[in-house]
């Protein structure tokens, strides 16, 4: 028997044998006694992610769009709340079962049902593995130009050859780091948010002193009154989307987690606390920046580019890179690992899915997906429009149906009786609760007709999603709740 069959093999649960189908190690509930995944461990998660360069562009351009300072604080302090709160309940979930997302999904839609949200999810985290890398190279090929200008601009498939080399080299960086596994991943995180945190403060310093001081608080035809508000509400509601990818599989990590309250203030610290930093930081960059000459950066990267000193223009870059991977890993890496073990149980462990993941990353050509908007807004942004509904659906079921009792062994068994089997592995209420309300998210974000309500798709699918399951949700089952500490694995 190989290494990978080993750790395979069937466990007990009780009378019921798991499914070899179902249960693997890289599936399996985590024991509770070794979980390593401290407070510290949780504020790195988003200490990486809040700061990558795409929500940067996305504060960055609120400000172009006419919200004043005050306003996009006060954007995303109503943000903060909102995922504090969401994110600590999707935590919550992880703790407790100790289950990453496709076997979470489980509860609710199936043991073969779970496989669809699953799917979509991983869809999603791939596409944008790719384009982060993408974004983190072109960082690098601008550096290495700035340092050696002679270098080629030949072209192949839409990527010079330099972008293709520093493509790659980010690439293999990252499938280096996932193939050691999710302890790696947290060592990694460790180290990259003070280096984010502390770059992008000694950027806003430096931005601040070359304006002598003086931060604009507004471009010079700021929004008022009644459109203010709205931008504020649409500007909310969108960095919420932003974080949609993330509520629904926040139990991958937290399955680590030592406890409830190092959720709590690993969260406290960085969302609420560490998003208004953001924020602020927000305000210094653009603000300085439209003081110096009349003009909106689009991201901390038109900055870094000005650095007169090639050192320090070196540093700052490399940290920027070393951001965007932590983002990627965290974001984008960590979910489709999961769902290709998901999908595929009998060929793939963690470390040969994060290869698969890298490849399709790869062979997709995430930069033309990037440089072309009807791809980015109507493939990723329909797929996106979906993880609303799946999350209102998951979280009813939970927290208003099942009130937090899972019987975790009987996730991972094709019983016909068992408590997850449902119809043939599908619980259609589920699916009628998920069907039209994803249908309506989707019109929502895509439809030009709707585009005042589309920034609040995600919410309108949820909301929806969650009404519907609860309404038609079946009450007459008896839920039992058993932890999986008998068929657990070690936690990394």
């Amino acid at each position: 028997m190989t290494a990978l069959e080993d750790r395979r093999s069937s466990a007990r649960t009780g009378d019921t044998a798991t499914s070899s189908g179902l249960y693997t190690y890289d599936l399996a509930p985590t024991k509770r006694e070794g979980r390593r995944w401290g407070a510290y461990n949780v504020f790195t998660l988003w200490a990486n992610d809040v700061h990558s360069l795409g929500n940067y562009a996305f504060a960055i351009g609120l400000f172009a769009l006419g919200l004043n300072v005050w306003g996009i604080l006060a954007a995303f302090a109503l943000a903060s709340v909102l995922l504090f709160l969401l994110l600590t309940l999707s935590g919550f979930m992880g703790h407790k079962t100790g289950v990453p997302f496709p076997v979470m999904s489980r509860i609710a839609f199936g043991i073969r049902g779970a496989k669809v949200p699953a799917a979509v999810r991983g869809a999603v985290a791939i596409a944008w593995f790719g384009i982060q890398t993408y974004l983190a190279s072109a960082v690098l090929s601008a550096l290495l130009v700035a340092m050696f200008p002679s270098l080629d601009t030949n072209s192949l498939l839409g990527q010079s050859t330099l972008g293709w080399i520093t493509f790659l080299a980010l690439w293999a960086l990252q499938v280096l780091i996932v193939s050691y596994g999710m302890q790696m991943i947290r060592r990694y995180m460790a180290f990259a948010a003070p280096t984010t945190l502390l770059t992008m403060c000694a950027l806003a310093v430096w931005m601040f002193v070359r304006a002598d001081g003086s931060v604009s608080v507004s471009i010079d035809d700021p929004l008022t009154g009644g459109a203010m508000w709205l931008q504020v509400l649409q500007a909310a509601a969108l960095w919420v989307v932003i974080y949609g990818t993330f509520v629904l599989n926040f139990c991958d990590f937290t399955r680590s987690a030592r406890s409830r309250g190092s959720i709590v203030r690993g969260n406290v610290i960085g969302i609420p606390v560490n998003m208004l930093f953001f924020a602020v930081i927000v305000a210094v960059l653009s603000g300085a920046q439209f003081t110096l000459d009349g003009h909106v950066i689009t991201s901390p990267t038109d900055i870094v580019r000005t650095i007169p000193n090639m050192f320090l223009l070196a540093v700052a870059s490399l940290c920027l890179i070393a951001l965007t991977v932590a983002v990627n890993l965290l974001a984008n890496f960590v979910a489709p690992i999961y769902a290709l073990v998901d999908l595929f149980p009998h060929r793939l462990d963690f470390r040969r899915a994060g290869l698969v993941s890298a490849v399709l990353g790869l062979v997709i050509t995430p930069w033309n997906l990037y440089n072309s908007p009807v791809v980015v807004n109507y493939f990723l942004g329909g797929l996106g429009a979906l993880l609303g509904p799946l999350f209102g659906v998951i979280m009813a079921d939970y927290w208003l149906l099942r009130r937090s009792r899972v019987n975790v062994p009987a996730l991972y068994t094709e019983d016909a009786g068992a408590e997850y089997h449902y119809r043939r592995g599908y619980n259609p209420r589920a699916v009628a609760a998920f069907v039209p309300s994803a249908a309506i998210a989707v019109v929502v974000a895509l439809v030009p007709f709707f585009h005042a309500a589309a920034g609040f798709s995600w919410f309108i699918g949820a909301i929806i999603a969650a009404a519907l399951y609860a309404l038609i949700a079946d009450r007459a089952s008896l839920f039992r709740d058993v932890d999986g500490e008998s068929i657990a694995v070690a936690a990394e």
